[in-house]
């Protein structure tokens, strides 16, 4: 098994692995799959160098921001698969669920005092940094946090790219290298470790295992989580079955239409992966080995100029350009801004041309305003916003294209910018699937400036901000069958 990169491992913490410890605990948080992982990877480079058995905790607290029925219940469909995966293997997986807030205080320092060394997944937005940061403070071995994020480690570079183009050009300079670094499909698979270790019993008692039963628990049965029960689960189910189906989907079915069709919400092409690698349930290497195997490619076929051009540099079918270009240069494009910047989704971070141009026109009028209530009900007085903003509320999703309109309309009918963006932030955390993730709020920013550069001519409410009108969409997309499935 080839060693996970060192530029992908980074101490947490200045404690010294304690060889006298009984297990390697893998404390998995973002990544939550037993595949392609370069955490639980590295886990076991730890279980077989220190011939100590493994234990896996993954934990679901239920005090996080925006914790609801949807949230809880995608992330427990993957803890319900883990527990069938890790079932047979020898590893301990420990599923914790917390039923009261401050529940699972502790169980993380108990743990790791019982191990050599802890290991943990890198992940650079939500509350997880802090998280990460606390844990180091308290854990009295060492910590070591794993970026299993994207195809490029982010410390591949210090720089904070501010466009795509940029980002994309350095991309293509520098991935040809990180491309051979691929994480083992099955860490767990064909290896020779310790038996599982049986936990002390003051632990099991106050931190009892999540029960198969408690995990594949119907939305009735959430009640007993001090969450937000208004927000029903989404139609769409977690785990990285689900996502492995999901590609399939994708790659059989749509591809091929993809790079034509894709801004058509009546064409339903694009991948729906965007959930399943916000919560860790499909690694992005996975979706690329298997892109490139449909293919048929090989990183020979690369182009040697690093252009920074959206297409050509692959190599690939249009389809497979246009996709890679989501997956990779505009994904990683906001690891790379949350991974380097503390204020990534504060006003503040946007660039300076676009704050003095929305400072400048921040007293115009707005034809229409409406409250933070009146948006998440949607009750505006355009049919194509409100139907945007019906499917979020409805499926945890807005069709790709028309998560653009939908910011931008925030922006023009929010009363000033800041507050704007208060509301976008929080109605899509709030209800998104995918919510909560660096991708996330690339997009929402990307509606105030970021990532783009001053558009002429100048306008009311926007100045140079780049404009979108809800007209002009439906005139150039296919949005009849969307208009009618997502209608009052």
């Amino acid at each position: 098994m080839s060693p996970v990169p060192e530029i992908r491992i980074r101490p947490a913490n200045k404690a010294p692995v304690e060889p006298k410890g009984g297990v390697v605990l893998y404390w998995m948080t973002a990544a939550r799959r037993t595949e392609r992982n370069f955490g639980l990877q590295r886990a076991v480079e730890w279980v077989l160098e220190l011939k100590k058995p493994l234990v896996i905790l993954e934990a679901l607290r239920c005090g996080y921001p925006w914790a609801s029925d949807r949230l809880h219940r995608f992330i427990m469909d993957g803890m319900l698969e883990n527990v069938a995966r890790c079932r047979g293997k020898p590893v301990l997986y420990y599923p914790y669920l917390e039923r009261s807030h401050g529940e699972g205080k502790g169980l993380l320092e108990t743990l790791a005092g019982h191990a050599c060394v802890t290991v943990t997944d890198d992940f650079p937005a939500f509350f997880l940094p802090r998280m990460l940061a606390a844990a180091g403070n308290r854990v009295t071995v060492r910590l070591e946090a794993v970026d299993s994020n994207g195809i490029l480690p982010l410390a591949a570079t210090d720089r904070v790219f501010l466009t795509a183009f940029s980002f994309r050009r350095f991309l293509q300079s520098q991935l040809r290298e990180h491309l051979r670094s691929v994480p083992k499909k099955s860490p767990l698979a064909r290896l020779s470790l310790p038996s599982p270790p049986i936990l002390p019993k003051e632990i099991t008692k106050q931190w009892p295992a999540a029960t198969e039963e408690l995990l594949r628990a119907d939305p009735g049965d959430l009640i007993a989580f001090p969450i937000d029960h208004r927000i029903e689960p989404a139609p769409i189910r977690g785990g990285t079955k689900e996502a492995s189906t999901a590609l399939t989907r994708f790659l059989r079915g749509r591809l091929d239409r993809y790079a034509e069709e894709g801004n058509h919400p009546d064409s339903e092409v694009t991948s729906g992966l965007s959930p399943y690698l916000h919560f860790g349930h499909i690694s992005p290497h996975e979706i690329f080995a298997r892109l490139t195997r449909q293919e048929e490619w090989s990183p020979r076929r690369l182009a040697i100029k690093a252009t920074g051009g959206k297409e050509g540099w692959w190599r690939m079918s249009d389809g497979a350009e246009r996709f890679l270009d989501q997956l990779i240069t505009w994904r990683e494009l906001g690891y790379n801004m949350c991974s380097k910047r503390e204020d990534y989704a504060e006003y503040d971070s946007l660039p300076e041309w676009a704050r003095e141009t929305l400072a400048k026109h921040a007293g115009d009028p707005r034809p229409h305003t409406y409250s933070m209530e009146e948006f998440e009900t949607a009750r505006t007085h355009d049919p194509l916003w409100n139907a945007a903003q019906r499917q979020l509320l409805r499926e945890g999703r807005i069709q790709n294209y028309l998560r653009m309109i939908w910011g931008k309309k925030i922006l023009e009918w929010s009363p000033s910018p800041r507050e704007a963006l208060a509301v976008m932030i929080e109605l899509n955390d709030k209800y998104a699937l995918d919510g909560r993730d660096p991708n996330s709020y690339s997009g929402i920013f990307w509606t105030l400036g970021r990532y783009d550069r001053p558009w002429a001519p100048e306008r009311p409410i926007f100045g140079k901000i780049r404009y979108m009108s809800c007209r002009n969409t439906a005139r150039k997309l296919r949005l009849r069958n969307y208009l009618e499935r997502y209608g009052e």
